[in-house]
């Protein structure tokens, strides 16, 4: 029986080493796996565009609000009740340069004239009177036998007295001939009434406003301008050494929307401010439109109002090498890709000079290199790429 048992545990430990064997060997004698090689990508494809420097005009696109060259209030210079106003003394009233707005009562302006012209008489007549005495006295003078008389005797200083007295009488008169006139409240220029603020029968002192006016002959209208838009732009800068204050004039359309259409008017620059704008640090060119309530024949286009918003187009002076890419082409950091040799990217800097967020208008890429379009994730400097196709630029001044 123990015979029996030794065997049958000798058995068992025969399996056990067996098996073990075999686990061993199929774990560690398995062949190890090959390490895979990594995927080789292709280059990106690409647009490209070739690009056509060229000596451009580009637009510059701002904005303002229309505003009268020449606004004055009118005031009374004399006294009075008003006894009549013009047809058109109302607000949004039109009127010629010099006519009659307001008319003051003249009754006590007549009374000092006629006074006056008195006074002018009594001086002349008592000039009059002098320079007889004076001749009187140098015969006399002459009588007693000498040429040396006393400046007192020959009257010299009653004269110079009367002649005074003379001179301040016509002031006098001229003094309320000039207060008659100012009865009549005029402009020297042709306008509109924005605000009234006497009628008839109110009484009015020197100082009393009579209405607020502005000049009918043109408006105009600040434009906000950045650092690069100015770049583009030859604006008419005045400078100390240049007296005659000749300047360039840049042409610029203004374009409204009035009774839900678009109408558009010519104007030019004509200045800048004196100083840039502390808080937005732009500089503001001012441009002028000549006859803005001018109605053309078979027009419908409405007057340039005072206080109306307008878009601005201003004409830029011509700059050599300019390139036009789609702005998409643009990095963020002013930055254009391009093909170069052996159809690598290669990065270039480049000023860019106006975009629109379809174009941009760059300086610094030489004609018929190609520009990559749209920018990509796998896009580096350095890399291959492949061209897909080239796109079409789009040409053309701005």
């Amino acid at each position: 029986m123990a015979l029996t048992w030794a065997r049958n545990g000798m058995w068992g430990v025969i399996v056990l080493l067996v098996g073990g064997a075999l686990a061993y060997g199929l774990l560690v004698g398995k062949p190890r796996p090959a390490p895979d090689s990594p995927p080789v990508l292709a280059p990106p494809l690409v647009d490209v565009i070739v690009a056509e420097p060229a000596q451009r005009s580009l637009s510059v696109t701002t904005q303002g609000t229309v505003r009268p060259l020449r606004e004055i209030k009118v005031v009374s210079r004399v006294a009075g009740r008003v006894e009549r106003v013009a047809p058109k003394f109302a607000e949004g009233g039109f009127f010629k340069a010099e006519a009659e707005l307001v008319k003051v009562e003249d009754v006590d302006y007549q009374f000092a004239i006629a006074r006056a012209e008195s006074q002018v008489a009594a001086a002349r007549q008592r000039l009059a009177e002098e320079r007889g005495r004076a001749l009187q006295a140098k015969r006399e003078w002459r009588d007693l036998g000498t040429d040396e008389a006393n400046a007192l005797f020959l009257r010299k200083p009653q004269i110079a007295s009367a002649e005074a007295d003379l001179k301040a009488s016509e002031a006098d008169l001229a003094s309320a001939q000039l207060d008659l006139e100012r009865t009549v409240v005029s402009v020297p220029f042709n306008g509109r009434i924005s605000e009234k603020q006497v009628d008839i029968g109110q009484y009015v002192t020197p100082g009393t406003a009579i209405a607020t006016v502005y000049s009918t002959d043109a408006v105009e209208v600040r434009l906000p301008l950045t650092g690069r838009q100015v770049a583009l732009l030859d604006l008419p800068l005045n400078y100390d050494n240049n007296p005659s204050g000749q300047t360039t004039n840049v042409p610029v359309v203004l374009r409204a929307r009035f009774a839900d259409r678009d109408w558009e008017w010519q104007g030019h620059i004509v200045r800048t401010d004196a100083s840039i704008d502390e808080n937005s640090r732009v500089v503001y060119a001012v441009a002028e439109v000549d006859k803005p309530f001018a109605r053309d024949a078979e027009s419908e286009r409405p007057p340039l109002s005072p206080g109306m918003f307008v878009h601005a187009s201003i004409s830029g002076r011509e700059l050599p090498g300019v390139t036009e890419i789609p702005d998409t082409a643009l990095r963020n950091d002013n930055t254009v890709l391009l093909v170069g040799s052996g159809d690598k990217a290669v990065s270039r800097p480049v000023q860019v000079l106006d975009s629109n967020g379809r174009s941009a208008w760059v300086q610094g890429i030489e004609a018929g290199e190609r520009v990559i379009v749209r920018d990509t994730p796998r896009l580096v400097a350095g890399g291959a790429v492949r061209i897909s196709g080239t796109a079409a630029i789009a040409g053309g001044d701005s």
